[in-house]
């Protein structure tokens, strides 16, 4: 039982009242006011905290004044200071960061991935290590037209292009279409995975593994609905990404072709 009247004192307004401002600490246990979720804190930004409650599920609500409860009273939870680091800043990777990093110049040589998800997995983990080297990471929007976007390109010493394929396996259409690239200016690697989400470890999201989805079953959709959850493709994938905060999270066959592709685009030709 709750002591008292938890809606006394104004709580919505915080100027008016003396609701307490508090760090959402990782594992701290609060309940959303609204609509009564209550759970653990397992991530927090600026603007949002991820809860999730003693089933697994997980929900995300916005650090709004006076929105959650803690032991039956309201507070206000605020994104924890950062602890100064013990030595050197590594960056998502696991590369030491560069402090106090400027824009710089991009290089003419790129890095072209298939999708829009893609480019955000490899924006989080490898962002800093991109920008350290001045390298820009475009989409594709599929493989299909590869050969003549490369010879648009125009790739030659010191214009390098790496390409990081989705489903590179033997006998797939993509092995094929990549078999057609053969600039020694040009690197085409790939993951074994028919979508990036497969490259996130499952354990990262809670589940036993990533399902089999029938043949003739639009992937990300089969996936959503042997999961069990219960939105679209664009929500599941910020779940899925919200989820990865380093390279730990993510499998080697993706490790190993990204690192390979900054190495070939970013070496003297």
């Amino acid at each position: 039982m709750y002591e008292g009247d938890v809606l006394a004192g104004n709580w919505r307004r915080p100027g008016k009242g003396k609701i307490p401002k508090v760090p959402a600490e990782l594992d701290l246990v609060v309940e959303d006011a609204d609509s009564g979720f209550c759970g653990a804190v397992v991530a927090c930004d600026k603007e949002a905290v991820t809860l999730e409650d003693r089933f697994g599920r997980r929900r995300l609500f916005p650090l709004a004044p006076a929105a959650f409860l803690l032991e039956g009273r309201p507070v206000t939870l605020v994104r924890p200071a950062a602890a100064a680091p013990a030595g050197p800043r590594r960056s998502a990777s696991g590369s030491i960061a560069v402090e106090g990093l400027r824009a710089r110049v991009a290089k003419e040589s790129r890095i072209y991935v298939e999708g829009v998800h893609d480019a955000a997995l490899v924006e989080k983990i490898w962002g800093h290590d991109l920008r350290v080297e001045g390298v820009v990471v475009e989409y594709l929007e599929g493989v299909d037209d590869l050969p003549a976007i490369v010879a648009e390109f125009a790739p030659e010493p010191g214009r390098r292009l790496g390409v990081l394929v989705d489903h590179l396996v033997p006998g797939s259409k993509e092995s094929r279409i990549a078999a057609r690239i053969t600039s020694p200016h040009v690197l085409v690697v790939g993951h074994p995975y028919i979508d990036i989400w497969q490259a996130v470890k499952p354990s990262v999201l809670r589940i036993p593994g990533w399902p089999d989805v029938p043949r003739g079953v639009p992937w990300k959709e089969g996936v959503l609905a042997a999961l069990g959850w219960r939105m679209e493709p664009a929500d599941a994938w910020r779940r899925i990404l919200g989820a990865v905060s380093s390279y730990a999270d993510l499998e080697p066959e993706l490790l190993g072709r990204v690192e390979e592709l900054i190495d070939f685009v970013t070496e003297a030709s």
